[in-house]
């Protein structure tokens, strides 16, 4: 690894986060014990998006299934599913006044629905607590049960069904071994087939020594099977153990991923080193 991949170039240097809001959001999840990936993935934006008043709840605990190297959420047999966090997520959006709420969780490929029917839990809790929240949800794959996870879903729609995609397959078996891009293009596909008025969104990282070409396929492979958002960002090692980076993206390549994301028709586009699939995803359009 060169000197010029260890070190940040500028326009990757982020503050900590700080202040009134940033302390809210931290003491509101800590009281509560709620998971972000947030904090499970070191995410670079935690400081801003808690500045602001908004994190990506993590449900179903914070031990996967898998062990993909691009991720720093930790690994092995998970506990079930906690019955109170319904409860507890929804009162958390009490107290920081949300009015879009992110929901993901780790692969739970331990449980037979893959962990469908916690996340519609979670949903029917906040929407009845909260009626004009509006949801956010970024599912595992679902692996071996896609069209039973859709279908319990399907009582809990939200604004936005988010999977991503991450890299290009050709990486898949160094980043993500234990996923498969076809099935990830299959989940998309069955929701949109299944809700055709609600929003699908995928996401993929850079810097991982994909080729341009490769990452055009994949913007096209997914409109191809009606995804409407995008969310382009720059691969940050987590954590010691995860895959190094290959390459550092500057700003205006992303700029350019964004024009070409328009030109293939996706209606909401992020396209930054920062970006994160649920960074400002309470933004309906750039």
């Amino acid at each position: 690894m060169s000197e010029t991949t260890r070190r940040l170039p500028p326009w990757l240097k982020r503050r900590l986060g700080a202040g009134d809001t940033f302390n809210h959001t931290a003491g509101t999840l800590s009281e509560l014990g709620l998971e972000t990936i947030c904090t499970n993935a070191n995410c670079p934006n935690r400081g801003e998006c808690w500045g602001r008043g908004t994190a990506t709840v993590l449900i179903l605990g914070n031990i996967c299934t898998r062990n993909c190297r691009f991720c720093s959420v930790g690994h092995g047999k998970p506990l079930p599913p906690d019955p109170d966090e319904p409860r507890r997520v929804s009162e958390m959006a009490g107290r920081m006044k949300l009015r879009y709420l992110v929901i993901t969780s780790v692969d739970r490929d331990d449980l037979p629905d893959g962990g469908a029917g916690h996340f519609r839990d979670v949903v029917l809790r906040c929407r009845k607590d909260h009626p004009g929240l509006q949801f956010e949800l970024l599912v595992p794959d679902f692996r071996d049960c896609q069209e039973w996870a859709i279908e319990i879903l399907t009582e809990a729609l939200p604004l936005v069904f988010g999977h991503n995609v991450e890299t290009v397959p050709a990486l898949y078996a160094a980043a993500r071994s234990g996923g498969d891009y076809r099935r990830s293009l299959d989940l998309l596909q069955k929701a949109k087939a299944a809700w055709p008025d609600t929003q699908s969104k995928s996401s993929i990282m850079l810097g991982l020594g994909e080729t341009d070409e490769q990452v055009k396929q994949v913007l096209r492979d997914l409109r191809g099977v009606g995804c409407d958002r995008i969310a382009i960002g720059q691969y940050l090692r987590p954590s010691k153990d995860s895959l190094e980076v290959v390459e550092y993206i500057p700003p205006e390549k992303f700029d350019g991923w964004a024009q070409q994301a328009r030109e293939l028709g996706f209606t909401w586009i992020m396209s930054s080193p920062f970006t994160r699939s649920s960074f400002h995803a309470e933004q309906n359009s750039i």
